[in-house]
């Protein structure tokens, strides 16, 4: 299906809505009903009709429908997060007494899920270290049901084989879920891969203008279907009409952002590799990074996050440098117009900061739609600083 057609065109039955170009917000929480066999047939089958909008919504169906085609899958459902998205598509697939693979150091809210949440109820998880399939074959146990992946992750972009895990947990009848927030499915189709469940989160680059929270799953229509009639219902975390309106504006300039903010992630990353007090710079796609051959083979992009490595032995340099910064913001997630940065020593107590940790030594750094020359200006008046304190 083209690209145009889905962000412009499908899903939009415009002579329903007055021959509006842009779709109207159905800022409603009820629906009419003039017979009772249509009542009955929508408490039978939520998903048949509109009956509620903690269920259905006409402005989040045009929403659904555009994801859906974008992810090359049957149906997808939006949420109010990203982190209700894993929630659902995760419970959704596990019972008391199973087990979960997950790749390691997944996303902070995923993790909480696995670690503290579902051991409540009797399931288990352990993680991989590793992106080749039979990283995951090895720790496959008789009870595993599903397989997790976060693929790039959004620090130091841990690359899994899509394809090759997807048909080791096929054969083995085992449910693949991955987090695909990094490349959207414009950069990556999980879903065309084999996986089972690609899930994102639109606040990122679908929204992307840092005004709304939303999260996506997407995968068959059977799957879908289970998630709605249980998680997503009973749960309550579908997206609100007005929400979904934004989502719907944002998609109009998906390709367009990305590209922009591609070409510029290319220069602020070249100027950094040439820094002296950046010891190392993580990006999938530049050539140096470790697992480059495997990126480039399922992605048809990346662009906007990379880690910084400071060098310093100091953590109070690191601070300088990041409270120097004029035009690129201390703040966290990514996706939307303002460049961003955040230091990994903020999650660290000055009393265990270790300058010979790479890790704590981290910088994530978002290149928005700024141009690169006034980026590139901010950075190294913040270095200057940083080095003067």
């Amino acid at each position: 299906m083209d690209l145009s057609y889905i962000i412009n065109e499908l899903g939009e039955e415009r002579e329903q809505y007055f021959n509006a170009m842009a779709p109207p917000i159905m800022q409603t929480s009820n629906f009419v009903f003039r017979k009772v066999d249509a009542l009955s047939k929508a408490f039978e089958d939520e998903m048949s009709g509109f009956l509620y909008s903690r269920g259905l919504n006409p402005t989040v169906e045009i929403l659904r429908k555009k994801l859906a085609a974008l992810d090359g899958a049957e149906d997808c459902l939006v949420l109010n997060s990203g982190a209700a998205a894993i929630f659902a598509a995760v419970v959704a697939n596990v019972k008391a007494g199973d087990h979960i693979l997950s790749v390691k150091k997944p996303y902070t809210w995923a993790e909480r899920l696995f670690s503290v949440l579902l051991p409540r109820f009797g399931v288990e998880t352990s993680y991989v270290e590793g992106g080749d399939a039979t990283d995951y074959a090895a720790a496959i146990r008789p009870n595993t049901r599903l397989i997790y992946l976060e693929t790039p992750n959004s620090w130091n972009f841990a690359i899994q084989d899509l394809k090759a895990i997807a048909e080791l947990a096929r054969s083995r009848g085992i449910l693949t879920v991955v987090d695909n927030s990094y490349c959207t499915p414009i950069y990556q189709q999980p879903i065309a891969l084999g996986i089972d469940l690609s899930i994102q989160s639109a606040t990122k680059y679908i929204g992307g203008h840092s005004d709304t929270v939303a999260g996506v799953i997407s995968g068959s229509g059977a799957l879908i279907r289970k998630i709605f009639d249980n998680e997503y219902l009973t749960v309550g975390s579908g997206i609100q009409p007005f929400n979904a309106w934004l989502l719907l504006r944002g998609l109009r300039t998906l390709p367009m952002r990305l590209e922009q903010v591609t070409q510029t992630t290319h220069q602020v990353l070249q100027y950094l590799k040439k820094h002296p007090k950046v010891e190392a710079c993580l990006f999938p796609l530049d050539p140096e990074f470790p697992d480059y051959e495997r990126a480039r083979k399922q992605m048809q992009g990346g662009c906007g996050l990379l880690t910084i490595v400071y060098k310093t032995d100091s953590r109070e340099e690191i601070i300088r440098f990041c409270e120097a910064l004029q035009h690129i913001y201390m703040a966290v997630s990514w996706g939307g117009h303002e460049s961003l940065i955040i230091p990994r020593c903020a999650g660290v107590s000055p009393a265990h900061f270790r300058a010979e940790k790479k890790e704590h030594r981290m910088l994530r750094l978002y290149v928005g739609q700024e141009s690169a020359d006034y980026l590139i200006a901010d950075l190294e008046q913040a270095f200057l600083a940083a080095a003067g304190g």
